[in-house]
């Protein structure tokens, strides 16, 4: 499937904004899942691009504000063509961490005796570095069953241990959970950002899944959409990767001045 995508993100500020840096995860790259025909990416200044640890490309920019200037307002928008795939499983480039490093706990995915407890009900304790992609997508269910998407009832600070305690959450929060159950058990598990073409879900435009590791020896790995569950297909545009939502998010900053601040984000995904 060939996909438009076209994100905004509008900040608007209560006073004048005197200096800004602001990283951002917002190019996707071709691989085995998808090809990405066409991207760009703009912002109020020079943007400089490099790779983080996790492979992903990022870009930089810093807004430094004069004295007379009076600028109370700043846009970041990103947008390109890409043909989906709809693969599911890939092979790590030996160039990426280990499996094994996906088993560190984080702040947002962190493992827990609850969590265990609950995944044991679907898939064994890790023992020989395999896992079952029939166990890994019951486990799935049972997780969107357990963590109910409901809109606004968590924020980007929720952990996966608040999310499956509250019962309910948005998909970072069942992504979040999935990663740190398998974290739990033994199993490398990962984030993953990304964009899901929907009709009738545009609220999901903005996604999220995760990455478990089937074969650490030969560092394979699954994508498994919790929310939905199920294998991502070709709905799903891959953004960028990272132990959680902190390692990846679509923009992360900080700012001087501005006083109160107020961001809206606009996504649309279209067939080409």
């Amino acid at each position: 499937m060939k996909l438009h995508v076209r994100h905004v993100t509008d900040y608007r500020y209560s006073e004048p904004l005197r200096y800004a840096l602001q990283t951002l995860w917002l190019t996707p790259q071709s691989g085995p899942a998808q090809t990405v025909n066409f991207w760009s990416v703009g912002a109020p200044e020079k943007l400089y691009t490099q790779q983080d640890a996790f492979g992903n490309t990022i870009q930089s920019y810093t807004f430094v504000g004069k004295e007379s200037d009076n600028v109370r307002w700043s846009l970041v928008n990103a947008a390109g063509d890409v043909e989906t795939l709809g693969v599911a499983e890939f092979t790590d480039a030996e160039s990426l961490p280990h499996p094994y490093f996906f088993l560190r706990a984080t702040h947002l995915a962190e493992p827990h005796w609850q969590l265990a407890e609950f995944g044991r009900r679907f898939i064994p304790q890790s023992i020989d570095g395999t896992a079952d992609l029939q166990a890994l997508l019951a486990l799935s269910q049972g997780v969107a069953s357990a963590v109910s998407y409901k809109k606004n009832s968590t924020s980007v600070t929720t952990t996966a241990l608040e999310a499956f305690t509250l019962g309910a959450g948005v998909c970072q929060d069942q992504a979040h959970v999935m990663v740190a159950i398998c974290r739990s058990l033994g199993y490398p598990a990962r984030y993953v950002s990304g964009y899901f073409y929907a009709a009738n879900e545009p609220d999901l435009a903005s996604h999220a899944w995760c990455d478990v590791c089937l074969d650490v020896a030969t560092r394979r790995w699954v994508s498994i959409d919790v929310t939905h569950s199920c294998l991502i297909d070709e709905r799903h545009v891959r953004l960028a990767m990272g132990t959680d939502y902190n390692a990846c998010p679509p923009i992360k900053g900080v700012r001087q001045g501005g006083g109160e601040e107020s961001m809206t984000v606009d996504i649309t995904i279209v067939p080409v």
